[in-house]
């Protein structure tokens, strides 16, 4: 039962952290007016499929991602040409849907040979029935259908190249935004959930070590170490007691509400760093509000300056490939951290949500950052890029990007076949 748990909670953490993304670009885009043709959570073939009003929300196999699919975004897969005979379907004085294949299975329709069609500005089809021309107005909300699939018609005014350069910038900064913000929640619901130290425990002692010999007890409160106030400041204290191999160090604890003062002298490790032999554990209580605040503000920026080590460390190549890893490592992780408890596990997932954040703002091909700085040389230029050199350029950077997935992912398996951690 616990495997089970466990194996829900890293589902429901991927779930979470990628659909806030897509929700993030879904909201804004649909606030601008574009179409959204579908909400995605994982690439490949297709698992789950619900449509609800213009857009289809999708769960597919592989879980490495998410997309919001907009109209206008890449060339339209379903084009009607002059010549081509369709079918079409009336609702009052509007065409609400366009027949392009099995006319003859369709009732209640008028069939006949395309002579001029507009789908885009002025919203007309105009048919040879029988050697007659009709002009018949498109609802702009129509539906294609061909092969048993419906795609909605997307006039100018619905495309996401129509809009402003702010309102596009908005919906594609909006998905990491988005991240930024569960992040800083989560880490608020960490801090309220941990709560915030208020003194330094002594938690284990090591056998034959000096913190031993010197009679520290578990449950110590470790008040000044030489004098020097320790309070909260664990890295303190192990500076201390690290820079004093073999010197004697006075610490000043509290026991049962008691004051004392313990001398002992700190043996040094094979690398001469002082070691008394104790590890230490916080007291806790809960955080105050204004806490939680600062200590998520504080949190993330920790977080994030880990993240950026790591960039660095891709950027000049201090790594090995057993270094990376794929989304089988991420839930490898995430399944270890959930079985030490909620609170690490919510801290777990700002940190994901934060490094997708963080990612996706790259300026890499085919991420929010590529995109970004694609408009931000349009409003520069006072023209767009053309629209087929910058999706290549995306399509070549998300090949890239599912190699390199393909490669640490196998690598991953490898690893779990092998028994290593």
């Amino acid at each position: 039962m616990e495997t089970i748990q466990i194996v829900l909670l890293t589902v429901l953490v991927f779930f979470v952290i990628v659909t806030i993304h897509e929700w993030g670009h879904y909201y804004f885009a649909k606030r601008a007016g574009i179409l959204v043709r579908e909400f995605a959570i994982g690439f490949g073939p297709k698992l789950i499929s619900i449509k609800r009003g213009e857009t289809r929300f999708t769960i597919r196999l592989v879980p490495a991602g998410g997309f919001v699919r907009m109209a206008g975004e890449d060339p339209e897969i379903v084009d009607v040409a002059s010549g081509q005979t369709i079918a079409i379907k009336l609702k009052g004085d509007k065409v609400t849907r366009l027949y392009l294949d099995r006319l003859d299975e369709r009732s209640g329709v008028i069939r006949g040979e395309v002579t001029q069609i507009d789908l885009e500005r002025d919203l007309f089809v105009t048919l040879d029935i029988e050697g007659e021309k009709e002009r018949f107005a498109l609802h702009p909300q129509a539906l294609m259908i061909s092969k048993g699939k419906e795609t909605q018609i997307a006039p100018l005014d619905r495309q996401f190249g129509s809009k402003s350069v702010a309102a596009r910038a908005r919906a594609i900064f909006a998905g990491p935004f988005m991240n930024f913000v569960l992040a800083f929640v989560l880490c608020g619901a960490y801090i309220q959930l941990a709560g915030t130290p208020e003194n330094l425990l002594v938690d284990s002692i090591s056998k034959g070590m000096p913190a031993e010999k010197a009679q520290l007890q578990s449950g110590d409160m470790i008040q000044a170490i030489n004098g020097t106030p320790i309070g909260t400041d664990y890295d303190k204290m192990i500076e201390i007691i690290g820079g004093s191999p073999g010197v004697p160090i006075q610490m000043d604890i509290v026991r049962g509400g008691v004051a004392q003062k313990i001398e002992l002298t700190p043996a040094p490790d094979d690398q001469g760093v002082g070691k008394v032999g104790i590890t230490a554990a916080y007291k806790t209580r809960s955080a105050t509000i204004t806490e939680t605040v600062t200590g998520a503000g504080k949190l993330m920026k920790q977080m994030t300056v880990i993240i950026f080590e790591g960039f660095k460390k891709l950027v000049t190549g201090d790594f090995k490939l057993d270094d990376l890893g794929g989304p089988v490592r991420t839930a490898e992780v995430t399944s270890q951290i959930a079985k030490q408890g909620i609170a690490e596990l919510t801290r777990w997932t700002a940190m994901l949500s934060l490094y997708l954040g963080i990612f996706n703002l790259l300026p890499i091909p085919a991420l929010d950052g590529s995109r970004l700085i694609f408009l931000g040389l349009e409003a520069l230029r006072g023209r767009p890029i053309d629209p087929n050199r910058e999706s290549m350029v995306h399509f070549v950077g998300f090949a890239l990007i599912m190699l390199l997935m393909l490669v640490v992912t196998y690598n991953d398996i490898l690893r779990l076949v092998r028994g290593e951690s």
